[in-house]
């Protein structure tokens, strides 16, 4: 005859799941609510923890309290556009790597087509004139560009490209790939309207461009020369001297730059005059802040509260600059994303709507509910009373039946550290291994930077595979 000891356990291990289904069903017996993020015009008024309307933040000439560059009245420099640096790598276990922040839309995949239009959504919202695209020609990233193209093109918004020059360990890719792709992307999207971010002609930034020489350069360059506008990624006036023989402009991807530096603002002003000397487009970078510790960063700069872009886009208009480059849009390993997150909440894409004067507040969103889980119709209180009535009964007929004991059965001797079922499945410590699931010799590999900066080690996320930028990480 069976002890009463395992029937207690499994009557307990029953009402313990009968109560963990019970107690969220109840309290979802009320009325649903959509997870799906929206405007708060729509809704109650956010808490006092939300962010606050654009017109409560502070202007640039406020805000900039030592070392100012020079300030901007409230969309004074809206002729200006503005182009958000954007990333289509994330899967959600990109969001379980070197993560210190996560986004109020919730752990999304760049597949995700919802998560897509909220993105411009804000970006509108916010008077941002269109996204620079990270890309190169792979399965993964080609299907996310054409889906992003394809719903900017139904919301009157634009794109431009970022062309990934490097790999994962820093190095220039094969040139031969490189002219394919850039060929390829022109083919595609020469006279598509939705790339027309300035001109008749889709801008693409080519990272990494110091590291080709000039043959290889315009090697690629010259056959696209006629469809895409080529911009090169120029750090320095020098680098850019020599890539003014084959390059139509120079975009500078600096998003770990210290603002309150005295040479910052001349650095990025000679950058200007260069560029604009050879009759160049000069796309100035601006940044909320940087944060890449978790991938073996050292330079922190702070975000100030808004202060940080603020100063950032002021000196960026100094340089006599055709275009903001913002970075990011979504760079969330080196923390430099105006995209509204769970740590920093609007703060950044308020203030880039101040500094462009879009005259619209940036939607409230809903930290609570990522917007990529659909509404559901959840359990209701007599649903969750029938799933507890059918678990006790199981408990029951299951403990009338163990009335009846099976004949015993013998069992060999026990191997130490666990049966056989623990090492079969890898349970327990009888098969030798012990396999951790982040380090462990299953695990994916971890990047050692992600975005086009970082003090540059690449990008974990990518889902193609790693690739980089023309940022060193300069302070």
């Amino acid at each position: 005859m069976t002890t009463p000891r395992p029937r207690a356990r499994a009557a307990l291990v029953a009402l313990l799941f009968s109560a963990s289904v019970l107690t969220p069903a109840l309290a979802d017996a009320g009325p649903r609510h959509s997870s799906s993020a929206a405007p708060s015009s729509s809704a109650a008024a956010p808490p006092a923890t939300s962010a606050a309307p654009i017109a409560t933040r502070p202007s640039p000439s406020e805000s900039a309290s030592t070392s100012p560059p020079p300030t901007l009245a409230p969309g004074a420099a809206r002729a200006i556009p503005v182009w958000a640096y954007y990333y289509i790598w994330f899967d959600p276990s990109s969001w379980e790597r070197a993560k210190s922040d996560t986004p109020l839309l919730g752990t999304y995949s760049s597949d995700e087509r919802n998560i897509m239009r909220k993105h411009i959504e804000l970006a509108k919202a916010a008077g941002i004139d269109g996204f620079l695209v990270s890309w190169k020609d792979t399965p993964t990233l080609t299907d996310r560009l054409e889906r992003l193209a394809a719903i900017a093109k139904e919301m009157d918004f634009h794109l431009g490209i970022v062309y990934q020059g490097l790999d994962f360990a820093r190095r220039p890719i094969e040139v031969r790939q490189v002219c394919a792709d850039l060929k390829s992307f022109a083919d595609a999207h020469a006279s598509d309207p939705v790339f027309r971010l300035n001109g008749p002609r889709p801008i693409v930034v080519w990272t990494g461009t110091d590291q080709f020489s000039s043959a290889d350069q315009e090697k690629c360059v010259a056959p696209v020369r006629d469809r895409l506008t080529v911009l090169a990624s120029s750090r320095s006036v020098k680098e850019w001297q020599r890539a003014s023989k084959t390059f139509a402009g120079s975009a500078y991807y600096w998003s770990s730059v210290n603002p309150q530096k005295d040479w910052y603002p001349r650095k990025l002003a000679e950058m200007g005059d260069a560029v604009h000397a050879g009759g160049g487009l000069w796309v100035a970078p601006a940044a909320p802040g940087f944060d890449a510790r978790l991938v073996g960063g050292q330079t922190v700069v702070p975000r100030d509260d808004g202060r940080t872009l603020t100063r950032e886009l002021a000196v960026a208009v100094q340089s006599a600059a055709d275009a903001i480059g913002l970075i990011s849009w979504n760079e969330f390993t080196e923390n430099s994303q105006v995209e509204p997150s769970k740590k920093y909440g609007s703060t950044a894409l308020q203030a880039v709507s101040q500094f462009t004067g879009s005259g619209a507040e940036v939607p409230q969103l809903d930290s609570s509910a990522p917007a990529q889980q659909p509404a559901a119709a959840g359990f209701n209180g007599v649903a969750a009373l029938i799933i507890m009535g059918a678990v006790l009964g199981l408990l029951l007929i299951w403990s009338l039946w163990r009335r009846d004991p099976a004949p015993p059965v013998v069992h060999g001797p026990r191997s130490p550290g666990g049966d056989e079922r623990d090492a079969r499945h890898g349970h327990g410590e009888g098969n030798g291994i012990r396999r951790n699931p982040v380090t462990g010799p299953d695990a994916p590999r971890e990047g050692r930077g992600q975005g086009p900066d970082a003090e540059k080690r690449g990008d974990a996320d990518r889902p193609d595979g790693p690739g980089g930028g023309p940022g060193t990480g300069e302070e």
